[in-house]
């Protein structure tokens, strides 16, 4: 073959595989759309296209979208192999989770899936397929499930021209995704079973990093494992650390403070939090706040002393004078706690601080508790 014949069929190929490739509008209107949700650390997200209804409403279920599996005719789906909705349009519906996760309770890895239904009248079934590379479900096989789960179709509160996926009841460690078109959606609960772990693996990570070098920091990682009663020994090494280099502000004691609350060392941390609210940064606000725990935790008696220190070292502080009237109050004597309110709205010079001391006034003037 000539160099010239050789170039002329080069080319040939070149513009084959080019118009292949080509890169045009959906057919049908049906946008590629993409939804993702956070929850705490992990993240899922769902890619469809999105049909719209276009006049079909109430010809959508158990007509456009059958009830049941579905004989598509085409691929593998056949009588004996039939095939679930594809949830969509196009191709496969994806959803993908960077961690593993619970779907309705049940276990699911990381990873990508195609996101298939079985609608039913009442019941539907959410499949999530090995496969996440077909072109809708004509390809589908019940060998490829990875999960199954049964969930309830519920009316919609309004009517969703375009299918959307989106995601509802969003906590830190869960959603619910809901797929909604025309006048139905289906909603199926995602969880992240060990979303404390996961932070805590990214905690660790980064105390070993230049950000284990800011109290600051340290102080939030403590009060965090605290705060859930996880990670403890480690945590109150990440502060004392940092106390040990002779580094003393009142945030990092009360950090250790409440580590050993979580450990049950109640005197360890009474001991620690006398020194924090004696440090020269702590400020009438943190003292004042020492108290109210103490009133919280009905160790009224041993409030009394820290709203007095607050009040000796921030002399006419509005925050100091109200501490100590919830104190007083607490220990059940009003005409003492409104002598010390009304001096703290005296003192006070934010409004909405003004309005609020207010409002307990009027309690105190009927003899009302204050805490």
């Amino acid at each position: 073959m000539t160099t010239k014949k050789l170039l002329a069929v080069v080319f040939a190929i070149m513009a084959t595989t080019a118009y292949c490739q080509m890169t045009l509008p959906p057919g049908g209107a049906n946008q590629r759309c993409e939804v993702a949700q956070f929850m705490g650390l992990v993240k899922a997200t769902i890619a469809y296209n999105s049909p719209d209804v276009a006049g079909r409403e109430g010809k959508i279920w158990g007509a456009l979208v059958p009830y049941g599996m579905t004989n598509l005719q085409f691929a593998k789906s056949t009588e004996q192999n039939p095939s679930p909705w594809r949830a969509g349009a196009n191709e496969n519906t994806t959803i993908t989770f960077t961690h593993d996760v619970t779907v309705e309770g049940k276990p699911l890895k990381a990873g990508t899936y195609g996101l298939h239904m079985i609608p039913g009248q009442e019941e539907w079934v959410v499949i999530f397929s090995n496969n996440s590379t077909s072109w809708g479900s004509f390809n589908y096989l019940p060998s490829e499930d990875a999960l199954r789960v049964n969930v309830k179709a519920k009316p919609c509160d309004e009517f969703t021209e375009f299918l959307t996926f989106d995601f509802t009841d969003r906590l830190q460690n869960s959603a619910t995704a809901r797929l909604k078109w025309e006048k139905l959606q289906v909603p199926f609960k995602i969880a992240v079973p060990n979303g404390d772990e996961i932070y805590l693996r990214k905690i660790r990570e980064e105390m070993v990093s230049n950000k284990g070098f800011a109290w600051q920091n340290a102080v939030q990682a403590a009060n965090f494992c605290a705060q859930r009663k996880i990670n403890l020994d480690e945590a109150y090494g990440w502060v004392q650390g940092f106390i040990d280099r002779n580094i003393k502000y009142f945030p990092i004691y009360n950090a250790k403070g409440a580590v050993q609350v979580a450990q049950v060392k109640q005197a360890d941390a009474d001991a620690t939090m006398k020194e924090a609210i004696n440090l020269g940064d702590a400020t009438a606000g943190q003292i004042a706040g020492y108290g109210r725990s103490l009133i919280t935790a009905k160790r009224e008696k041993e409030a009394m002393p820290v709203f007095d220190l607050a009040l000796k070292r921030f002399p006419g502080n509005a925050t100091a004078l109200m501490g100590t009237a919830r104190g007083w109050s607490a220990l059940g004597d009003s005409k003492k706690a409104l002598k010390y309110a009304q001096d703290a709205l005296k003192a006070e010079t934010n409004a909405n601080n003004k309005t609020q001391i207010e409002e307990l006034i009027k309690k105190l003037e009927k003899g009302e508790a204050i805490n």
